[in-house]
């Protein structure tokens, strides 16, 4: 399959997803319209925002002023650690889809699995009745541990409604979670990963830097082309013009198996927080 920026994957709701992302984590509120407006130009079509990065107002205005049919353009935003209980994210839910003004937001993930098992069910019933009301397209999760994953899927199966379209982690080759990313591929669950440039921490390692000699290409293309190849979705964020141009030029080669198998590197090393590791209830 030759996928191009354009390309989408089918998501168990029925919609489609753009195979790359643009990341709009840790971007400031007054450059965000901007830089979106200008990823937006170059051909990407899904924005990824949340409502804890303080600029879904600046990340909707970029899509309304782009020219662009809404319909056309994935958006996604999150509820946040701090509105876990289902009238707390009721009124998250709220206000992200007010804040956006798109009409609806394609998917909207619960940020993180903080809170206990009620709260995740409160936050997941209010996700299901907003998309019930058409607020809301696709319903997924970010930094769930299989315990949650599957906590969350019996809830679903024993009447709590919904389907589980997307989880979205920090993954690179220094944090795989190839545990995780099995468990949700064999329910069709589609893996996005963000931070998949590790921050720019590890442009220098060796193993990058041979592969980027190999292909002609830079370490951020490498780890984004990973990515693709693992048959994530991945979401890499800049607010340089040039790089986020970069970061989109990575449908003109391939990595052999040989590539992959040296970015196998056994490390478990996450650059952000880690809600995977830190929750336990």
């Amino acid at each position: 399959m030759t996928l191009s920026l354009q390309s989408t994957y089918k998501l168990v709701s029925g919609y489609e997803i753009p195979v790359v992302g643009f990341g709009v984590y840790q971007t400031p509120s007054d450059v965000t319209e901007k830089v979106t407006l200008k990823a937006l130009e170059l051909g990407y079509r899904h924005v990824d925002c949340a409502k804890v990065y303080g600029n879904e107002k600046e990340s909707g205005a970029a899509i309304r002023k782009s020219g662009i049919p809404r319909s056309q353009i994935f958006y996604t935003s999150k509820v946040p650690s701090s509105s876990m209980g289902y009238e707390e994210a009721k009124k998250a839910i709220e206000e992200s889809i007010a804040a956006a003004n798109l009409g609806y937001i394609d998917l909207m993930l619960i940020h993180a699995p903080y809170g206990g098992k009620e709260a995740r069910r409160g936050t997941w019933k209010a996700l299901v009745e907003a998309q019930k009301a058409g607020k809301i397209r696709s319903l997924g999760v970010s930094n769930f541990g299989i315990k949650q994953l599957e906590e969350l899927e019996a809830y679903i199966q024993s009447g709590g409604g919904g389907q589980i379209a997307v989880g979205q982690y920090e993954i690179h080759p220094w944090c795989p979670r190839e545990d995780i990313a099995e468990w949700l591929r064999k329910r069709n669950v589609i893996v996005e990963a963000y931070s998949p440039l590790v921050q720019a921490t590890r442009m220098k390692e060796p193993v990058l830097q041979t592969l980027s000699q190999k292909h002609g290409k830079t370490p951020a293309q490498i780890l984004v082309r990973w990515s693709l190849q693992k048959g994530y979705v991945p979401l890499p964020k800049s607010v340089t013009d040039s790089r986020i141009l970069e970061n989109s030029q990575v449908f003109d080669f391939m990595l052999s198996e040989e590539d992959m198998a040296s970015l196998k590197l056994n490390e478990y090393a996450p650059v952000c927080w880690d809600p995977v590791q830190d929750c336990k209830i």
